[in-house]
């Protein structure tokens, strides 16, 4: 059973541009959510490539998700994209970065001008060192997850919550 072990981190400078690379753009479509979990999108990188994925939580903290992804037409991936109710836009740096796999996510339109770290682990107890640049960590606060965005976009959440995150 494929396994997503991922912690998540609000960005609180701009050190991570130093050790990026360039944006890939990202689109993605929420086709389906339960209120346990479960998520069903369509991810659409570019031009030229897309997937199918489904998560649901495999633990409490948010911190483990089952995750199965799978390559699927451009096209299809297209004709999901218009039906989905719910989408967001977004580009993604990858970062060279030792202990895992990190990124950064740069959300536009709605979601504008949010940015959160990534990290992919390969065991939960894998050891980190976590970036001066990191911020407060979401990991499993659920309104910081990509399909609640799609569904409850940032500039949607009151200048209250904005400030507090420092995001307005």
């Amino acid at each position: 059973m494929a396994l997503e072990i991922e912690r998540r981190f609000l960005i609180a400078s701009q050190g991570w541009r130093v050790v990026a690379s360039k944006p890939q753009p990202l689109r993605q479509a929420y086709l389906a959510a339960s209120a346990d979990g479960v998520t069903v999108r369509v991810r659409l990188a570019g031009e030229d490539q897309a997937w199918l994925t489904l998560k649901a939580a495999a633990d409490t903290s948010g911190l483990v998700r089952h995750e199965f992804e799978y390559a699927i037409p451009v096209k299809d991936a297209e004709a999901l994209w218009s039906l989905a109710p719910h989408r967001l836009v977004k580009s993604r740096h990858v970062l060279d970065l030792d202990g895992g796999d990190w990124v950064v996510d740069c959300f536009e339109a709605e979601n504008s001008p949010l940015l959160i770290a990534e990290v992919e682990l390969p065991q939960v107890d894998s050891p980190l060192r976590i970036p001066a640049w990191c911020g407060q960590e979401i990991t499993g606060d659920g309104r910081w997850s990509n399909a609640q965005l799609a569904h409850h976009p940032l500039q949607h959440w009151s200048p209250e919550d904005r400030r507090r995150f420092g995001l307005l």
